[in-house]
């Protein structure tokens, strides 16, 4: 068996998809909670996504599957997932504005890396991440549960433009 890379970065926006498709709707089952019909719309759009959506895309996408979705279903269903610690809700460096997106936890944690000219976000892994997150842990004397962090800066195809001048 080879050893793994010391980082990965994700080729689209998600990295962690294929670890946690159904992994909603399997958890929220599991802890009891009732699973209306417009709820499980809900948790397969969050649960398929391949990127970050936020409320409008959910529930445009939610819609697309049963026309009988409500937006208030959606932020109730979000509500719930982030008070059982399923999902994160993330800003993103405000880059749109102060919308809000949002992702189920995955496997591993990841950063997020902006473009703070296009937008475009990707994800990020590294052992020294792991790492960091340990030695607060030690140094802190505390289990870590939660950890975002945000890098922003400009992509190469940014930069490149920018440096042609468009």
């Amino acid at each position: 068996m080879g050893t793994a890379p010391s980082h990965r970065a994700s080729t689209g926006e998600r990295l962690n998809t294929a670890e946690t498709t159904g992994k909603l709707q399997q958890a929220m089952t599991g802890r009891g909670i009732r699973m209306t019909r417009q709820r499980r719309v809900i948790l397969q759009v969050m649960d398929d996504a391949e990127q970050h959506l936020d409320v409008d895309q959910i529930l445009e996408r939610a819609q697309k599957i049963d026309s009988g979705v409500h937006l208030v279903t959606v932020y109730r269903t979000i509500d719930l997932l982030k008070k059982q610690g399923l999902i994160d809700e993330l800003d993103l460096l405000h880059l749109r504005g102060d919308r809000h997106y949002y992702e189920t936890h995955g496997p591993r944690d990841h950063i997020h890396v902006a473009c703070l000219r296009c937008g475009k976000v990707r994800e990020f892994e590294s052992r020294l991440y792991e790492q960091l997150k340990e030695q607060i842990a030690r140094d802190f004397h505390m289990k870590v549960t939660v950890s975002r962090t945000e890098v922003g800066g400009y992509c190469a195809e940014c930069l490149q433009k920018k440096g042609s001048g468009e």
